[in-house]
């Protein structure tokens, strides 16, 4: 913590926010997107927003694994869980993702299916170790962050011949969003497969104005800086890897503003303490042992993206749950009075939503980017930012707030008639005990954890 509050300390803040507001161009506006929901989090538990210039408007953009998963993608997961001698192993946040017609992993659970909460993936391999007698499959989600640790629970299944495991994976590429985004709208549209597969709204993604990046920075450790090179190079868009910190993120913000008013365009890493250009070489030699590249990949709110997600490589096809079982990823539907799609892919905020705050709680997700940790709207949701005036934003961006539309979406996701289980009670009483009362920190008080 003594180390900690060197990048927390408000007269720092002060410094910083001073020095940016005589850097900033007060004729020009700033669209800034910090990629990872970390950082979002960051952001708006530290008040770094309301430490910025007006004409500096930060938009949050898709870094959140959870929130990207298309719809199919946890639907194909849910049948998995409910085939017989079956048990499906995932992050706890994946738990309660709503998937289409009502459903998720926790009322899965409810139902019958063996479906268990893992804080690590090396738990996957423990609990197949001690029930040979059952198909165990870690349901892997995440960016090239958590994607390391997969690869070497595979390595490590094989080396003790765990003949009963396997995952399903759902690991997805940074580049494959950045490009996404900054690709023109134009070129979007020619390049747009139908979504139906992806869960998401038909036709190309709205396009979002986006001047700089502040880069993933856990991403980051695993990958480097180099990948970024492109973007900076093709687009003219500067990208500032930055810590979680507070004192981090507003550091990068002038970095980025510094890169704009000087008309370059280049990858510059604040956070040297955690990140380097070649990045964790290891951790890459073991990703690309395990796993290639798919030709595309379905993202919720981005569509399908060429080489955006991971796939394992044939020599380790027994591991590969889509193999293994002859997994089939049908076409759903988005709920329709939820906003996740465009607030992924940064076009909406959480206020622009009818649902937000209202019919959309953390204890009655509606949307993925309620439930997670690195969620927009959970982040918007637990530090109290729009709430009490969710119909109000949703109006002024023009959304028509339709009761019957919110009345359907409370319908589509009501509790089933199944009783919970006892940790999932426990589950939702701490959310929603940890939503209730977790005030905004303020930078000059040291807080105790980091809330990512």
């Amino acid at each position: 913590m003594r180390y900690l509050r060197g990048f927390r300390d408000g007269r720092s803040a002060a410094g910083l926010a001073a020095a940016l507001a005589a850097a900033v161009d007060p004729a020009r506006e700033y669209h800034l997107m910090e990629f990872c929901g970390g950082h979002t989090h960051a952001i708006f538990r530290y008040g770094v927003e309301d430490l910025l210039p007006a004409n500096v408007r930060l938009v949050h953009g898709p870094g959140c694994p959870v929130c990207v998963l298309a719809v199919p993608r946890l639907d194909a997961a849910i049948a998995l869980a409910q085939r017989p001698g079956v048990t499906l192993v995932s992050y706890g946040d994946m738990m309660r993702v709503p998937a289409s017609r009502r459903r998720s992993l926790l009322k899965a659970r409810a139902q019958g299916a063996d479906v268990r909460m893992a804080y690590s993936a090396h738990e996957a391999l423990d609990i197949a170790a001690a029930q040979p007698g059952r198909q165990v499959v870690f349901f892997a989600i995440g960016f090239e962050t958590t994607a390391p640790a997969t690869a070497h629970i595979v390595i490590e299944a094989q080396r003790r011949g765990l003949e009963n495991f396997s995952v399903y994976c759902n690991h997805v590429l940074t580049p494959a969003a950045l490009q996404a985004i900054l690709q023109p709208p134009a070129d979007r549209a020619a390049d747009a497969t139908a979504d139906a597969t992806a869960g998401a709204t038909a036709g190309a993604p709205a396009a979002v104005r986006v001047d700089g990046f502040v880069g993933p920075a856990h991403v980051s450790a695993v990958i480097g800086s180099r990948p970024y090179e492109h973007f900076a190079r093709q687009f003219r868009r500067p990208v500032v890897i930055a810590g979680f910190e507070p004192l981090d993120v507003l550091q990068a913000i002038r970095m980025l503003v510094d890169q704009l008013n000087d008309g370059r365009a280049e990858v510059e890493n604040e956070f040297t303490r955690g990140v380097t250009r070649l990045g964790n070489r290891k951790a890459q030699d073991l990703m690309d042992q395990v796993f290639e590249a798919r030709p595309s990949f379905a993202w919720r709110g981005l569509g399908e993206l060429a080489h955006g997600g991971l796939r394992i490589r044939p020599p380790l096809a027994q591991f590969d749950a889509e193999q293994r079982f002859a997994m089939a990823v049908e076409p759903a539907v988005e709920n329709a009075a939820c906003q996740c799609p465009s607030i992924i892919r940064g076009t909406k905020r959480p206020t622009d939503c009818a649902i937000f705050g209202t019919a959309c709680t953390p204890r009655n997700p509606i949307g993925s980017c309620m439930v997670s940790a690195e969620g927009t709207c959970a982040a918007y949701f637990k530090y109290r930012r729009g709430l009490g005036a969710a119909h109000t934003g949703a109006r002024a961006a023009g959304a028509v707030v339709d009761r019957a539309v919110i009345d359907r979406a409370v319908i589509d996701h009501a509790v089933i008639d199944h009783a919970p289980t006892c940790d999932a009670a426990a589950g939702h009483a701490a959310t929603d005990a940890s939503a209730a009362h977790a005030p905004a920190h303020a930078l000059a008080t040291p807080a105790a954890g980091t809330g990512r």
